[in-house]
This record gives structure tokens, sequence and C-alpha cells, in this order.
């Protein structure tokens, strides 16, 4: 993993023709090359490309990649080899293509590139770093000597030093061999995942060096039978005991928490204080869901219920996974838990000690912000560490704030307010406006660069958490003035930077070309809204 400092670096570059060679319409071939001072590969490179083509998308970027193997540091026809991981169409009509680099046919860990292609066959970008000079690595010729079962033996040997062996453990994926970056150098390494709730909820990732056997780095990657019956309405009172109405299913037995309108259904579960996940489907017997435990539950679903609506009617996104997921939720997991999280298939609320937190489903920010994670790890992918961590945690924090001002009375720009500290008036988990109530960054050069929290996913998130907070809203910050444009526009400048142009291993600097990248195809290049990212990056460091 890398854990090098990342200097504040743009390249800007251009390729001037003698003759410029028209792209479509009469634009000529431009190249902007934005680029991190620890790594030759471009980050994101954006423009018109390539000539108009009558080519498939795929096939544009292909040759594009292949022209430009020295750019990145490839080797002969090694681009050629790259997979496609996924092809689309976005709502501005652009072809999104996503490609895996591959050396030797082994995938290179998170090195995905994302492109867009433009309906007259023009390339028009590329995000995502590769990893140069592959080719010129020796070790990469050998074969692994370590089997794949001596692999899961030594990570979840390790997984059992920090657990203990009482871990409830769902099954282990196959370990996958790959390329990694072990302290900036390439190895081969088998990559293995565990996912486990008791006695902590953990979606580990490792990776074993494929020759020794050692373990080079793991991560947590947490942030954290329907029945028969009438599709209904039911009263509910929720945490903060206010009145709301939830859908059902009513049959002899009562009301169940499940959710039938919207997409494969949103499902409810009680855990009843236990670990055991999902648990038991919450039924009311009597029709009236404003009992002591209630309200968790009432608030879990209705919840979830607004951040689906908020991304279909909004991004027109169909769920978290774009097809109509079914959104499952458990309630009272644990006893006095104060943590909320996406476990990887589902969302999991602990009811907080009454202290620190009251049952943490009763915030709609919370619950949005753990969604997110499950948009996220559909559409990017951002791996939990690091910038790309830090990233992941800070578009869950911006769209939980986007979805309280979309359906709360008295939206803010904090997250966790409504069951943080109940008896500190006023409190939250972080604020947008100012990080640095909290300690945290409010700029790119205050970030922290230690190992612990996974590199500081929940620190440095505040750096972008901050420049969202200007685009929409406007200031002046470390002299740098930033009209803001607004929730609406801010939300969807950052939903497409999201699901469009952010990779695994995204950086800021990834973050702020994209961000650019995605008003300037929403509002056009001179418009008042790419001025507004590109003040507000800026204004916390980045540009």
């Amino acid at each position: 993993m890398n854990r090098s400092r990342i200097c504040c670096l743009v390249v800007a570059a251009f390729l001037i023709l003698a003759s410029p060679v028209q792209a479509a319409a009469g634009t000529a071939i431009t190249e902007q090359v934005y680029a991190s001072s620890d790594s030759t590969a471009p980050a994101f490179i954006a423009g018109s490309l390539t000539r108009g083509s009558s080519e498939s998308a795929k096939e544009i970027v292909y040759a594009y990649l292949d022209e430009k193997e020295e750019l990145y540091g490839l080797a002969e026809d090694e681009a050629t080899q790259f997979q496609a991981v996924s092809e689309s169409v976005d709502e501005l009509g652009l072809a999104n293509v996503k490609l895996q680099q591959l050396f030797n046919g082994i995938p290179v860990f998170g090195s995905i590139i994302s492109a867009h292609v433009d309906t007259n066959g023009v390339l028009k970008s590329i995000s995502g770093e590769l990893v140069p000079d592959l080719a010129a690595v020796p070790a990469l010729q050998d074969k692994a000597a370590l089997a794949p079962a001596q692999a899961s033996a030594g990570a979840l040997q390790n997984l059992q030093q920090l657990y203990g062996r009482a871990m409830e453990m769902a099954p282990s994926e196959k370990p996958e061999l790959i390329i990694y970056l072990d302290k900036e150098v390439p190895v081969l390494a088998y990559h293995i995942r565990y996912e486990f709730l008791s006695p902590v909820p953990g979606n580990y990732h490792y990776f074993i060096d494929a020759k020794t056997g050692a373990v080079l780095d793991y991560y947590n990657q947490i942030h954290g039978a329907a029945p028969d019956g009438t599709d209904s309405l039911t009263d509910g009172t929720g945490v903060l005991g206010d009145r709301k109405k939830v859908n059902t299913v009513r049959n002899d037995a009562g009301s169940y928490l499940l959710d039938r309108t919207r997409g494969k259904g949103i499902f409810t579960y009680d855990a009843a204080n236990g670990t055991e996940l999902p648990g038991t489907l919450w039924l009311d017997a009597d029709h009236q869901l404003d009992g002591p435990l209630d309200g968790a539950a009432v608030d879990a679903h209705h919840y979830a219920g607004l951040t689906f609506d908020y991304f279909r009617t909004v991004h027109d996104r169909n769920s978290y996974d774009g097809q109509g997921a079914a959104i499952v939720s458990t309630v009272h997991y644990g006893k006095a838990y104060n943590n909320a999280f996406w476990s990887g298939s589902q969302m999991v609320y602990g009811d907080g000690d009454g202290e620190k937190f009251l049952p943490l489903s009763g915030s709609l920010d919370v619950i949005a912000h753990e969604l997110t994670h499950a948009v996220t790890e559909s559409t990017a992918g951002l791996i939990y560490w690091n910038d790309a961590g830090a990233i992941n945690e800070s578009m869950s924090d911006i769209f939980g704030v986007l979805i309280e001002h979309a359906y709360s009375e008295t939206p803010d720009w904090q997250i966790g307010e409504d069951v943080y500290t109940p008896k500190v008036k006023g409190d939250a988990l972080r604020s947008l406006a100012d990080p640095t109530l909290k300690g945290l960054p409010d700029h790119y050069t205050k970030r922290y660069l230690g190992l612990e929290d996974f590199g500081g996913v929940h620190i440095n998130s505040s750096i972008s958490n901050k420049a969202a907070y200007l685009l929409a809203n406007g200031g002046t910050h470390y002299n740098v003035k930033v009209e803001g444009i607004g929730i609406e526009k801010t939300g969807k400048i950052f939903y497409r930077t999201l699901t469009q142009y952010l990779t695994p291993t995204t950086k800021f600097r990834q973050l702020q070309a994209a961000s650019v990248q995605a008003a300037t195809d929403l509002y056009g290049a001179d418009s008042q809204e790419v001025t507004s990212v590109k003040a507000a990056f800026a204004a916390v460091g980045l540009k």
C-alpha cells in the first residue's frame, strides 16, 4: 500500500501540433495532464484526446493507451492486455469504459482507469493511475512460490492475533494472485478478504507476499424470506420522539418492516442485542410502532427509504448498486454498541450507551453516510486507506449532509448531531463547515501523514468536506474567495465525480481534477460552476 506523502503538484501539458488535427466539429486535439509527484504516470488526462471515430468506445480507449505507452510507462502492447471491467453510457450520453491494468495476465491491485468517449467517438478523459515500468521488475517474471492455502493460513493467523479465535466468520474468498505495491515496489502477492461480525464487525483485506508468506498489509473496509401480506403505511415513533409513517407488509401476525415499493425491497431486522445478522425481520403484532424499542427500527426503515428516494429522484440511481438492490438493516446490534456500519452487504446499527450515542439509526445523516459507502463500493470502489479512504469517508459525509438538506426541516452541515453526545447541546461527530471544531484539518497542507486510522481516513476526509461546503455555500477560506453554487449543483457534481471518475486508489489530486471535469461535463468549461469548483479546491490547498 502506498504510504508515502503525496506532494501538491499539478502538471498541465498541452499537445500542440504543427497542423491541429480536428477531433470533431472543428475541435483541435488537446491534452491536460494531472499527475502526483510520487508517480511518473498521469492520474487524470482531460481534453479532446483523439480524433472522432466510429470504433467502439473500448477500442478507442485501447488505441489511445497503446499510443501513450511511453507516457504511462507501459511495455509494448501491454495496454492492449488490460481487462474491461465495465462499459456503460452515463446520463450525459458519454460512453464510460473502465479497464483493469494487467501484467502477464495478473491484475495490478487498485489500478483501474475510467475513460469517457463522447457521441462523436472522441476520447474526452482518462482518470486513474497505472503502475509504470512493470516490465523492468525481474521479480514479476517469477511464479508464486506460496500456495494459496498457505497464504490464507498466514492471513488468518494474523487476524486471529488481532481478535482471537472466537470470530464468527463468513466464508472467506479464494486468494487472488495480484501485483501489489509494497513500499512503492511491485511484488507478487495474494489478496484475501475476510468478513466477520463478532467480536466486532470486520471486512478485512489482506495482502500476503506470494514468495515469502509475509503479511505486507491489511485494512478494514467497514466504514460500518419475505412474508405474505398487504402493503401498508403504519404509524411509528422515531428515536427522538417524532411521528412518521413507514412502509410495512401487514397480515394477521402484525406489521413487518418490509417496504416493497422501493427497488427489491427495504428490510429492517432486529438483532435483539445479539450479534447474529441479519436477525429477525421486525414484526409489530399490534400494528403500532410506538414502543420503547420501536424507535430505532422505525428510523432505520424510514431513513433508508429517504436515502433510496434521494439517489433515485435526484441522480436516477436505483438503490446503491443502480440495479434496485434490496437494502437490509439490522437494529439493536450488540449491547450499548456505539457504532453504525455498512458490512459490505447490509446496514448495522448499535443502540449507543446513552452517553456518547443514542441509537445511531435516529440520525438521517448517519444512515445516508453509511449507505453512501455502499454506493461508493458499487462505483468507484475506493479502498479504505490513505487518500482513497479519506475520500471514501468524505463522499459519505457530503451525501449525508446533502440528503439531510433534501428531507429535514432543520438541515445543517454537521454529521451525527441528532444522536451524538445527547447531553451536550450542538455537539456533532464532524463539521463540514468548520472541521477545526473537532481538531481536523481544513487545508491540504495540514493533512495527517501517519498510519493511524488506516492513514487518517476519518481525519483527512475533512479537507474535501470543507471544499464541498464552500462550493455549496461560498465564502473566503485562506484568502481564496469561492462563489457558492448551491446544494443541488454541488450534489450533481460530486455524484458524477464519484460514479464516473474516481477509481480505487484515487488521491486528492485526482479528486480535484475529476471534480473540475465533472463540472465541465455538466455546465461547460467556461461556467461559473467550474470556476467555483476550482476555487473551492484551491481554498483547501488543491489547485
